[in-house]
């Protein structure tokens, strides 16, 4: 089962110390999701972050970030949005409709279904799903390798979405509930959290 990492959506102070010691720690997917943020400030962040770092990294928006940065791929949110013209390389999508979920897993080495559980980070997305509706599509082999499970995913849900056949997660408010942007310096609490991602993922 492959963890990957969602970016808070909004810039921090120590972003790039803890990004930093993520990676040393084994992080081996950052999805870069900054909605609505100037490219500027993901510039900024990506000069912070060691260079052998950037291939595990995907943006989700300026995509010409990919190629500057020589980054994993880009990733589509919108189930609708078009591959950039001329675009060449990993491109990961979101999905948040079981019936486009076959599709789409033709089109992208994996997909993101979204809504799984109540979103910890964005409160008002809540989940679309009942339990019996994800067996029923795993039991179809819509849920797969190539499907991760996104929304309310935490060190319990991890174990959920194990047993529905999910080929990954992604960890967003789980993780960065961990530590107070505004008050603290210490992320020891955060890392130690990812190690028992990492374990429950195993």
């Amino acid at each position: 089962m492959k963890l990957v990492i969602l970016t808070k959506s909004t810039f921090f102070v120590e972003e790039d110390k803890i990004l930093s010691s993520l990676f040393d720690e084994g992080m081996d997917n950052l999805h870069l999701f900054k909605p609505g943020s100037s490219p500027m400030f993901s510039e900024r962040l990506l000069t912070l972050l060691p260079e052998e770092c950037h291939r595990k990294i995907t943006v989700h928006e300026h995509f010409y970030l990919k190629g500057e940065y020589r980054l994993a791929g880009i990733h589509l949110d919108n189930p609708h949005e078009t591959i950039p013209q001329g675009y060449k390389g990993q491109v990961s999508r979101t999905c948040n409709d079981l019936s486009m979920l076959r599709e789409m897993k033709r089109e992208s080495p994996y997909v993101f279904l979204k809504n799984i559980f109540d979103c910890i980070e964005f409160h008002e997305e809540k989940s679309t799903f009942t339990l019996p509706q994800l067996e029923e599509a795993a039991a179809n082999g819509l849920i797969d390798r190539k499907v991760y499970a996104l929304g309310g995913m935490s060190l319990e849900n991890v174990r959920l979405a194990k047993e529905l056949g999910f080929g990954g997660v992604v960890i967003c408010g789980d993780l960065w509930n961990r530590f107070d942007i505004h008050s603290e310096l210490d992320f020891k609490k955060l890392i130690s959290h990812f190690e028992r991602l990492r374990k429950a993922i195993d």
